[in-house]
Formats: structure tokens, C-alpha cells, sequence
């Protein structure tokens, strides 16, 4: 004698939305917290930094020199003319090699009548000039360079900013869920409150 075979289980009942809302709300929650745990480095050296960079002329991070134009724009040195005469100024005596190398670059402030040569040295050193003169007004470091490098995440090469880009979109993500967490169980349940008010009629 055979045994009956086996009967099919009986199908399984849909999910009730309550469910899938509350999968959904665990999704945004686990997402949240782990992608501001991963990120959290990240947005706290990009924080840090821009909060410094904000406040860099009153940190002595970036010279500010006090001057003021004294001739047209139109009678200024030409840039090679300026660039030689920075090179000439390191304390290393640069002045033999080719400024295209040598040379950062040249912030030039006509309204201050003066140019600012920052070089590719470790230091970054900037050589502050007259524009019509050529005249040395000023040399130092420049202490904000390593801040942006680090802030944009370029101090570790050049494929590095894309951590930055990655921080940012993590932040994003964060932000977005941690609305998400806080203001949907209040729509859910005014939702529910009006469902039920609705049956209740």
C-alpha cells in the first residue's frame, strides 16, 4: 500500500504593509548607522580642516600683507619679469631654474597692487611682490596649503579626492535617512490615525 503524497503547503499570506513598513524603516535605520560609522573619519578631517580654513588669516596660516596699489595695472612687471625676481628671492637662490618648473602659482591682486608667487617647494613658499616694482615685500610659508591637500583628500595623490567625493555622498546619505527615521513613524502614524478614523465612520 502507498502512502498519499505529500499535500503542498499552503500558500503563504501576503505581508501586511505594517511589515514591509517595518523592514523598510530597519533598512534606513541599519543603512544609516553604518554608512555614518564608515564615513565618520572622513567628515570629521573634512570638518576640522574647513573650520581651519575658514579662520586661516586670523591662525597666521596664510600671510596677509598690508599694501596698497601705487600705479596702474597696465604698468606692472610682466609675469616672467615677476616670476624670475621670486625665484631669485627663495632663501635657496632659485634663480637659475626654469620658473614653468619651479612655480605654483601667481595670485595676482591689482586692487592691492601686488602679486603672490607660491612655489613647489615642501614648504610652499610664497614670495610676496610688488606688481610695478618687483619689490620683495614678503616671504614665508604658507600654512594652508597641507589644510586644503588634506581637506580635499589630494595630499594622498590625486585619486584620493574621490574619498572626499565619497564622504560627502555618505553624508548625504546620512542626512537623508536620519529624516527619514525621525519624521516617518510620525507620518505613519497620522496615516493610521486617519485610516482608522475613516473605518470607524
Amino acid at each position: 500500500m502507498t502512502a498519499p503524497p505529500p499535500r503542498p503547503p499552503p500558500p503563504r499570506p501576503p505581508p501586511r504593509p505594517e511589515h514591509r513598513r517595518h523592514r523598510l524603516s530597519r533598512g534606513v535605520f541599519y543603512t544609516h548607522l553604518w554608512v555614518g560609522v564608515l564615513v565618520t573619519i572622513a567628515l570629521a578631517v573634512i570638518c576640522v580642516t574647513g573650520i581651519l580654513l575658514n579662520h586661516k588669516r586670523g591662525l597666521g596660516l596664510m600671510p596677509d600683507v598690508e599694501h596698497a596699489a601705487t600705479t596702474p595695472l597696465d604698468s606692472s612687471l610682466t609675469i616672467a619679469e615677476l616670476a624670475a625676481i621670486a625665484m631669485a628671492a627663495m632663501p635657496a637662490g632659485a634663480d637659475s631654474l626654469d620658473p614653468s618648473a619651479q612655480v605654483d602659482r601667481m595670485d595676482v591682486r591689482p586692487r592691492d597692487g601686488l602679486i603672490k608667487v607660491r612655489m613647489r617647494d615642501s614648504a610652499s613658499t610664497e614670495v610676496t611682490l610688488d606688481l610695478a616694482t618687483g619689490r620683495v615685500l614678503h616671504v614665508g610659508r604658507r600654512g594652508d596649503v597641507f589644510l586644503e591637500k588634506l581637506h580635499s583628500g589630494e595630499i594622498f595623490g590625486d585619486g584620493w579626492v574621490l574619498l572626499s567625493d565619497a564622504a560627502a555622498v555618505g553624508l548625504l546619505i546620512t542626512l537623508v535617512s536620519g529624516y527619514w527615521i525621525w519624521l516617518f513613524p510620525k507620518w505613519s502614524h497620522k496615516k493610521g490615525d486617519g485610516q482608522g478614523g475613516a473605518d470607524d465612520a
